[in-house]
């Protein structure tokens, strides 16, 4: 497989993706990943998860209460098509429109790793140069996400 499909490998704070999905796990039970590299692991994992292709790079950031996680690559085949016809606002509003969607279930995974609520999301895309932009913040009193009830599934 090519950089452009499969999963991201974790180097430091930096996930990068590669051919083999558990690779990942490899790469954790070596050494273990700091927070911001954890935080881009899932958030990447995510991605590719929910849009059938995740970002080639993330490197994640965090400042008193927010998480900053910026992404590159990761465009599907068809967004990339749409993008070389010039329509770049229509993948834009399409992008964040989906981000909507998916955003409880990616709050969601980044509460798990962080173990602290998220209070406000919000999604960035940019083109050029080729960016994604993921903004949490965090609960500034530090309370845990609130326990999963049920079976465990997305809320």
């Amino acid at each position: 497989m090519g950089p452009a499909q499969g999963n991201p490998e974790v180097f430091g704070s930096v996930a990068r993706v590669s051919g083999e999905s558990r690779e990942i796990d490899e790469i954790a039970a070596r050494e273990p990943l700091s927070l911001s590299a954890r935080v881009s692991q899932e958030v990447v994992r995510t991605m590719k998860d929910l849009y059938g292709r995740g970002p080639e790079r993330a490197k994640t950031y965090f400042c008193d209460e927010y998480i900053f996680c910026t992404m590159s690559g990761g465009l599907t085949r068809d967004e990339e098509t749409m993008m070389r016809g010039g329509e770049h606002e229509a993948v834009r509003d399409y992008r964040l429109r989906f981000q909507r969607v998916i955003a409880p279930e990616l709050i969601r995974r980044v509460e798990e790793v962080v173990e602290r609520k998220i209070v406000a999301y919000h999604s960035q895309v940019l083109f050029d140069p080729d960016r994604l932009v993921e903004i949490f913040v965090l609960d500034p009193l530090g309370e845990p996400p609130p326990a999963e009830s049920g079976d465990g599934g997305a809320q």
